[in-house]
């Protein structure tokens, strides 16, 4: 089988040879960790690391859903230990330079008024001719004949408004200016349609849609499943319904946290593949596969803290998986990036033992 026929069979619950060989990728720091403990000092990004693990790789449609122009970053403030620096999105924020914290201090964000998201917007017009390469045809080309499966990105309906806005800010406008955020989703779903008609047109299978969220915390959602079902699902429908015109059934969406109060928001709104189903912030692909059965497929679900345990511990977490995985509906991998707290012995055993119990050939390059 091709990598396109592998990854696109087991998401239909048909036969295939064996499931993908995927995993989400690191952590800067497990790459530090790993350097130390073998792992050669030139695999330190997670692009150069999928081809050196032997990992099935995936194409994607070069279409730009970018700020343009975006801001210009400035440093504001810079000392032995922090910088204070405003973004490419605008947002102003304190990095820690001495190694003490990876996550930014947020200090402003670019979005506190409808009036400054009106200006925001401007740096979102779909019609820019930038947002797509000038060899396209180049690219429409060698995707038409691609033997790996072609992924189209769709964007966000309320994670990149997060970002732009923080969690406090969104979640005071979503209270306190509801009309607001139903107007940047609905702008969203103009920018998705007219930024990618062109790549719908011209591609003549593209195999899946992908949205980005990380809307969803250990406790669930940032906003009620009721707010989420009349904001959010009939424009996620109105996406994946465009989208459809290339041909594509599978639609997954990367969200951490608790998803399970909202997975029926987003089946009904025609996202049918919940990625990365991080067992460690409160999603069950157990109890997401009970409860949905086929209407709902997975990407991810092996419990990333079960790696930092030891062998037996990544023994009893495979085990575990091996049957959802023969269902079908699943591509199994590591629920998020893999943490500085595992150890590179025991990721290498991971693999082979994820190998070996769902048959999946040792790579012919890579470790």
């Amino acid at each position: 089988m091709t990598h396109r026929e592998r990854w696109l069979a087991p998401l239909h619950f048909e036969e295939v040879d064996h499931v993908p060989d995927e995993e989400f990728g690191y952590w800067d720091n497990t790459f530090t960790r790993w350097h130390e403990e073998g792992l050669p000092e030139e695999i330190n990004d997670n692009g150069i690391a999928d081809r050196y693990f032997g990992f099935a790789p995936r194409a994607g449609v070069p279409v730009n859903l970018g700020l343009m122009p975006a801001f210009e970053v400035e440093v504001l403030e810079e000392t032995d230990t922090y910088r204070i620096v405003i973004d490419g999105t605008g947002t102003t924020k304190q990095e820690f330079t001495d190694g003490t914290d990876t996550i930014p201090r947020y200090i402003r964000f670019p979005i506190e008024t409808r009036a400054d998201w009106e200006k925001f917007r401007e740096r979102l017009d779909p019609t820019d001719p930038a947002r797509y390469p000038e060899n396209w045809d180049e690219h429409v080309q060698r995707l038409n004949n691609a033997d790996v499966p072609v992924i189209v990105d769709c964007g966000s309906l309320f994670g990149r408004f997060r970002d732009w806005m923080g969690f406090e800010g969104i979640s005071i406008k979503c209270m306190d200016e509801p009309e607001l955020i139903q107007d940047m989703a609905e702008y969203w779903v103009y920018f998705m349609e007219t930024v990618l008609a062109r790549a719908v047109r011209d591609i003549k299978k593209i195999d899946a849609g992908a949205f980005w969220e990380d809307m969803c915390f250990n406790k669930g959602c940032i906003i009620s499943p009721k707010m989420f079902r009349e904001w959010l699902t009939p424009r996620y429908k109105r996406i994946t319904d465009f989208v459809r015109q290339a041909g594509t059934d599978i639609f997954y969406l990367d969200c951490d946290g608790n998803i399970t109060d909202v997975v029926e928001c987003w089946l009904d709104g025609g996202v049918n593949t919940m990625f990365p189903v991080e067992v460690a912030g409160g999603s069950d692909p157990f109890e997401i596969r009970k409860r949905w059965g086929k209407r709902v497929l997975l990407l991810g679900g092996v419990n990333k803290r079960a790696l930092a345990k030891g062998r037996e511990a990544i023994e009893e977490e495979l085990q575990n998986l091996v049957p959802l995985v023969e269902e079908g509906g699943v591509i199994p991998h590591v629920d998020h990036r893999v943490p500085p707290d595992v150890s590179y012995d025991d990721y290498l055993y991971y693999l082979k033992r994820k190998r070996e119990l769902l048959g999946i050939p040792q790579p012919v390059h890579g470790i």
